[in-house]
């Protein structure tokens, strides 16, 4: 088991297995990786990855994450997918845009569901986000996904001041047209992270909770980040609000690889324990090393 030493246990493992992408939104983070002239030459290999993740798996983490940049960009991402030990859950976050071409083969893979990020139904809105890309591909994926059983889906809708903040209610009616008794699309709203260049973006999202909890049926709390859940007819919101936010930080149980293969302890800082190419032990110790060095960013 994974205990930092401030009695956080990790149970999720995000992976980033590429950092290119064929889209270039205005808000992408890069999973806290830094772009690097030569990440195109850094990626991991397969036996890498699936070496790393049995490690983890070996000290308890119960879940995985496939992330990128844009993991279906990775003509080897099912053997990727493949090639996992037996978590309790392999899950993977995309764009959407090749997801209805590889959806199927996903899911025979082994990939149990994705989160797929739609930050808006308008096509200029999401064009303009996403500065090039296409909205439909994205609707055709998740119901690709949906057909393929990769779900629960969840939504990710990254709030933009002036942009799509007045589109919630849309993405719902979106979600509860997709819904059914065997398909589960979850809604998940969340607050963009106050990074430079990004301040005319940034609105805060508790009004907009407020606003769905009075509607709510049922709220559901979740151990990760303490984070609640709406139910309002057949769709379930769920708020994300990472920003100065001390319950986030002091329930976070996740841990990060880079696609370079750095064990990353926290997306807000730059330090990792550097494990590809390691093995046995050694490997271990790196990455207890690297959850020691886990603490609260706020």
């Amino acid at each position: 088991m994974l205990i930092d030493r401030f009695g956080r246990i990790i149970t999720n493992l995000r992976i980033a297995i590429t950092m290119k992408c064929n889209l270039n939104c205005i808000y992408c983070h890069r999973e806290g990786q830094k772009e690097s002239k030569k990440e195109n030459k850094t990626e991991m290999s397969v036996e890498e990855i699936s070496k790393i993740a049995k490690a983890f798996k070996e000290l308890g983490i119960k879940k995985v994450k496939i992330t990128g940049g844009e993991p279906l960009l990775r003509r080897d991402v099912c053997d990727i997918i493949s090639s996992m030990p037996d978590f309790k859950e392999i899950s993977m976050t995309t764009n959407g845009i090749y997801l209805s071409k590889l959806a199927w083969d996903l899911k025979d893979s082994g990939l149990d569901r994705v989160n797929v990020s739609l930050d808006s139904l308008r096509r200029d809105v999401y064009k303009y986000i996403t500065r090039g890309g296409d909205v439909n591909k994205v609707i055709d994926g998740i119901a690709t996904a949906c057909d393929a059983k990769l779900t629960p889906i969840k939504v990710n809708m990254v709030i933009l001041k002036g942009l799509n903040d007045d589109q919630v209610s849309e993405m719902m009616e979106f979600i509860s047209n997709m819904n059914s008794e065997s398909i589960k699309t979850i809604l998940q709203v969340i607050e963009i992270l106050k990074l430079p260049g990004l301040e005319k973006y940034y609105k805060d999202i508790t009004n907009l909770e407020k606003e769905i909890a009075s509607k709510a049926e049922a709220v559901i709390l979740r151990g990760m980040h303490f984070r609640r859940q709406y139910k309002i007819g057949n769709v379930v919101v769920e708020f994300i609000k990472p920003v100065n936010n001390r319950e986030f930080c002091m329930h976070c149980n996740r841990i990060r690889v880079t696609s370079d293969g750095k064990v990353k302890p926290c997306l807000m800082r730059d330090e990792g324990i550097k494990v590809v190419g390691l093995e046995g032990k050694e490997l271990i110790n790196a990455i207890k090393k690297a959850v020691n060095l886990r603490e609260p960013y706020y």
